[in-house]
């Protein structure tokens, strides 16, 4: 029996492990956090990313590797590697992990993105600033997610405080700014690309955000086929180019006809959510395929789908079961503020049954704004 070794314990690690059981695989999680949420499920290995003597200890009890975290150090992921598959690689885990380099990677395949610049300086920030034009956003090249580690400067007047802010991780972490995009609407492509190279992607997901968290999303997006081949022509191009093996996401601003590329996430990813109840095969069977060289499953649509994510705490559940095609996802984790702890999948074979089946939900939940432009995306 094949044992699949996760870096990373959190709500991505508990689903590849749910997923993972009916292909007769065993697991093994590490994580720094004694109270991992996918503890529970498989055995869990506790100690820090850099820990060489832990990490040994994982790879002898592990057939291969796999991330549910993608801030894992590239050291540990390279030397891992010396002694047991790794899947995705540690270079393009690595270039995942920077922004900088992401985006120089995005460049150089020719795919569109706002404007950026490496940043070293106060004097830089202010330069690059005025050549971009303001509002433009100051993040650290790494570690941040979710909306962390960034700074909107609307004026020249944030300047300051932008390098108040952040300057200090101009040698920890260091940083980049970027254009600011008045984008319609965020997109997402989710792929997977096996071993042998087969490469797959599920239909376009819409997204929406609250506070730099993913409110909802909703699959298939409404776009016109050229843009959905081109997207998934993108997230081809970063695939190859990488040499990537798993599941991963490609974060886009719609503008008009234009797309622009955002962030890459080296990993199942959460607007990847829906496929677990509104897909052929889900984003999780797929990953635990191509890192384990099996054939990739189908990736269409079943119908329309939306997932909303919950934060910080869990609502009552009854509503979304009572749905037709209503599925809830419970992590497991203490409520805490800011903090993702589930979600839910509703499905439905037309737009306008999803839609009324939101409603109902919002209406029961008191979570109408967080339904309200979904129903809206679907009914246009």
């Amino acid at each position: 029996m094949t044992t699949v070794g996760i870096l990373g314990g959190g709500q991505l690690a508990r689903m590849m492990v749910l997923a993972g059981a009916p292909l007769g695989l065993r697991f093994v999680v590490f994580d720094p956090a004694a109270d991992a949420c996918a503890g529970p499920l498989a055995p869990l290995q506790v100690g820090a990313f850099d820990d060489m003597d832990a990490l040994a200890r994982f790879a002898v009890g592990v057939d291969v590797v796999t991330f549910d975290f993608e801030n894992v150090p590239a050291a540990s992921a390279r030397w891992l590697a010396e002694r047991r598959p790794v899947f995705p690689n540690p270079d393009a885990l690595a270039v995942a992990q920077d922004r900088l380099s992401e985006k120089a990677l995005f460049q150089s395949l020719d795919i569109p993105l706002p404007p950026f610049a490496d940043i070293r300086s106060r004097d830089e920030l202010a330069a690059k600033a005025a050549e971009f034009g303001m509002p433009c956003i100051l993040k650290t090249r790494r570690l941040g997610y979710d909306g962390k580690g960034q700074f909107r400067i609307r004026d020249e007047a944030d300047i300051d405080a932008a390098w108040q802010a952040l300057g200090a991780q101009v040698e920890k972490t260091g940083l980049i700014l970027e254009g600011f995009v008045a984008f319609d609407r965020e997109l997402s492509v989710v792929a997977v690309r096996g071993r042998d190279g087969e490469f797959r992607a599920w239909p376009l997901t819409g997204n929406w955000h609250v506070e730099g968290v993913l409110s909802a999303s909703l699959a298939p997006a409404a776009v016109a086929p050229a843009q959905q081949d081109a997207a998934i022509g993108y997230a081809r191009r970063v695939a190859e180019r990488l040499d990537y093996v798993g599941v991963f996401a490609l974060e886009l601003f719609c503008r008009g006809e234009e797309l622009l590329a955002n962030e890459m996430a080296p990993r199942v990813h959460n607007s990847g959510h829906w496929t677990g109840d509104g897909a052929e095969t889900s984003q999780f069977e797929n990953h635990l395929r191509a890192v384990l060289g099996l054939p990739l499953g189908a990736t269409h649509a079943l119908g329309h789908a939306c997932m909303l994510n919950w934060i910080g705490r869990m609502p009552d559940a009854a509503a979304v079961l009572a749905e037709p095609a209503g599925h809830w996802h419970d992590y497991g984790k203490q409520p805490r503020e800011g903090r993702k702890v589930g979600h839910a999948n509703l499905r439905a074979d037309d737009a306008q049954a999803l839609a009324a089946a939101l409603e109902r939900v919002g209406v029961a939940l008191d979570r109408q704004a967080q339904v309200d432009p979904v129903v809206h995306a679907l009914r246009r």
